[in-house]
């Protein structure tokens, strides 16, 4: 990575890289290689990841809430409709592994992450991927990562939630 852009991450997310670059600096983390060229071809991966880490880190901008407009910036979580076959699909603009699992990832620097940075709801975008004529897609909501996870946190402990002695269909 060379670029000049920021990457936005939380504050868990940049901890754990911290974390993760000191552990690799005090070779907490040690493999004993069977031969020499293993602890070579070792030590050259372990010097790109602790890089690789150090740049993130430097680019980081930290927050829980990117400021909370409907533009599509990294922290947001985007939902878009492909326009040719109507299907939507919701994902988080940022970067791939920033986050877990509850949401897919797309990192700005995707082809789709590319086309659609900056847009807002109701706007459309071309985006092609190699070997392939350009795709439409509108942007129908941007929102921050922490508004979409409270959101699904209600929606999923709304369905879980047993219904009270008074709702419930007499047997």
């Amino acid at each position: 990575m060379t670029s000049t852009e920021s990457v936005w991450m939380t504050r868990q997310h940049y901890n754990r890289l911290r974390n993760q670059l000191n552990a690799l600096r005090s070779g907490l983390i040690v493999e004993i290689p069977d031969d020499s060229m293993d602890f070579d071809a070792n030590r050259i991966a372990l010097q790109r990841r602790i890089r690789a880490i150090q740049n993130l880190l430097t680019k980081a901008v930290i927050s829980e809430n990117p400021a909370d407009d409907p533009t599509a910036e990294p922290g947001m979580v985007l939902t878009i409709r492909y326009d040719v076959t109507g299907e939507t699909e919701t994902f988080l603009l940022g970067r791939r592994g920033s986050e877990g699992a509850d949401v897919k990832v797309y990192s700005m620097a995707s082809p789709l992450g590319r086309a659609i940075a900056g847009a807002r709801p109701g706007d459309q975008r071309i985006y092609s991927i190699p070997d392939e004529t350009g795709r439409l897609v509108t942007l129908l909501e941007a929102v921050p990562y922490e508004m979409y996870r409270t959101k699904c946190a209600r929606s999923q402990s709304a369905r879980r939630a047993p219904m009270s002695t008074a709702t419930q269909a007499p047997y």
